[in-house]
């Protein structure tokens, strides 16, 4: 653990909570994809931003990343639950600011998951929206996070987003016939 002089045990202190916040989002999460409805996501949501005011950029810029990641993955779940395209939205602005820290050259497998987790809440924003082009880049991001997994020797990975990609063949093909 990295103690920066004369902070002592606050960090620590710091530490311990910004990871229990962010541990307590994620079992929010798995309980609200368990329960289906919305209240656990919500508080999911309410977590991770607890977590994110000490777990900085600045400080943990990885632990960070896999924050806004997560909180990524609660919106596109409650995207999922939820008519309309505000948390799909949502969920597509918090995997780009992760995207920011987990680069393909950096963590490339933790880039796949990330991107073609974005790719997966662009499919389904194109679908709603009826628009071809956002559909076209979600294809390319899920294309790319297949490579990535498929390059990694991530078997699962790589199965989840080779059907995605075929899903958002088949969307393309829809939209492009309108």
């Amino acid at each position: 653990v990295h103690r920066p002089a004369g902070l002592g045990s606050w960090v620590l202190i710091s530490e311990s909570w910004y990871e229990t916040q962010n541990n307590l989002g994620n079992a929010f999460a798995m309980l609200g994809q368990q329960e289906g409805g919305t209240g656990r996501l919500e508080e999911a949501i309410a977590a991770y931003r607890a977590a994110l005011k000490e777990r900085t950029r600045e400080r943990v810029p990885l632990d960070w990343a896999q924050t806004q990641n997560n909180l990524g993955n609660t919106f596109a779940m409650l995207g999922q639950r939820e008519g309309g395209t505000a948390r799909l939205e949502e969920a597509v602005a918090a995997y780009q600011v992760a995207l920011e820290e987990l680069m393909r050259e950096r963590v490339p497998l933790d880039w796949a998951v990330t991107t073609g987790s974005q790719g997966r809440s662009l499919m389904l924003l194109a679908e709603r929206g009826g628009d071809l082009s956002t559909a076209e880049q979600a294809l390319s991001q899920i294309t790319a996070a297949l490579e990535v997994s498929r390059d990694a020797g991530h078997a699962p990975y790589t199965a989840y987003f080779a059907q995605r990609a075929v899903e958002a063949q088949a969307l393309i093909a829809r939209l492009g016939k309108d």
